[in-house]
């Protein structure tokens, strides 16, 4: 695969730079200032080997892209028990902010929708505020390869348009799911999704969960193995909002998209993937993005349940 997947790169940006179906997101008004026309793959393997092609300097919020990574520091924290306690495994068939059926489950179904990230976020340890965004940070850039950097435009913005996560919050807080100060959770998490990367990094964050938790770039294990799984799982079943079935069905490996324009694949011990580009469909997915991964699972056999293997 290796041999020839820099020409194959090559080929999908050509044959998807045209693509200019969706619209950039508008609900974070910061993220309407997005280039739509920015378009950039970038693949990792667990050897350190790295392949990109197209606007490789672009930078992008992490968005929904840090929900898997924030569970796995979740994980490490307080245990899969307390965790799968707090908030499930199950699909919504909602939105990705939708508050439909919270009131009587009393906790989120999983940890990709904005309730379920929100009580990851508060499970994250420290001293302070400050503390727990630097141990946040740390452990974000353990999965980029680099020094993770707040996006502060994104995060004004964000922070000023949250009344919907507010609300999730509160109702958390109120059903005894979160505990502790709110506005302190839901700035962490505000903050989680402000992070700034390019396609490279999220490349190398996707390597890493492909690498049992061990960044091949930098040497660095950013998770224990013993939770790779929980989260694969996670990000197989949910990670592509309301298009998650599909997905499984089309692509068949665990993603994460966000509505900056991302999206991050991982071919367990093989590689990790990544596609910017603002564009985003009905779902909140990236429409170049979704083209890419397709193509890419059916040309090397990487969907899952293909018995031929990735070739």
């Amino acid at each position: 695969m290796a041999t020839n997947i820099q020409s194959t790169l090559e080929s999908l940006h050509d044959r998807y730079r045209p693509l200019n179906t969706g619209a950039v997101a508008t609900y974070i008004p910061e993220l309407t200032k997005a280039d739509p026309d920015l378009f950039c793959i970038a693949v990792r393997f667990v050897d350190g080997t790295g392949f990109t092609i197209g606007d490789t300097d672009a930078r992008f919020t992490l968005q929904s892209c840090s929900k898997p990574l924030i569970l796995a520091q979740a994980l490490s924290t307080v245990g899969r028990d307390m965790v799968m306690r707090l908030t499930g495994v199950e699909p919504t068939g909602n939105s990705f902010s939708s508050m439909v059926g919270l009131d009587q489950i009393g906790k989120p179904l999983n940890p990709m929708v904005n309730a379920g990230a929100i009580v990851t976020a508060s499970l994250l340890p420290g001293d302070s505020p400050e503390d727990r965004y630097e141990r946040m940070r740390t452990n974000l850039s353990a999965y980029l390869g680099s020094d993770a950097q707040l996006d502060a435009a994104v995060y004004d913005s964000e922070l000023r348009t949250s009344d919907r996560n507010r609300a999730l919050a509160y109702l958390l807080k109120s059903k005894g799911t979160i505990e502790g100060d709110v506005k302190q959770h839901l700035d962490l998490y505000i903050r989680q999704c402000a992070i700034s990367a390019n396609t490279q990094q999220l490349a190398n964050a996707a390597a890493t969960l492909a690498n049992n938790g061990v960044n091949p770039v930098t040497g660095k294990r950013a998770v224990s193995a013993e939770y790779i799984k929980d989260i694969l799982v996670v990000m197989l079943m949910n990670g592509m909002y309301n298009y998650a079935g599909r997905w499984a069905y089309e692509v068949g490996i665990p993603a994460k998209s966000g509505v900056s324009g991302s999206i991050f694949g991982v071919v367990p011990g093989v590689m990790g993937i990544a596609v910017y580009s603002p564009r985003l469909d009905d779902y909140g997915n990236s429409t170049r993005g979704l083209a890419v991964f397709r193509d890419l699972s059916k040309r090397y056999n990487m969907h899952i349940f293909d018995q031929r293997g990735p070739k």
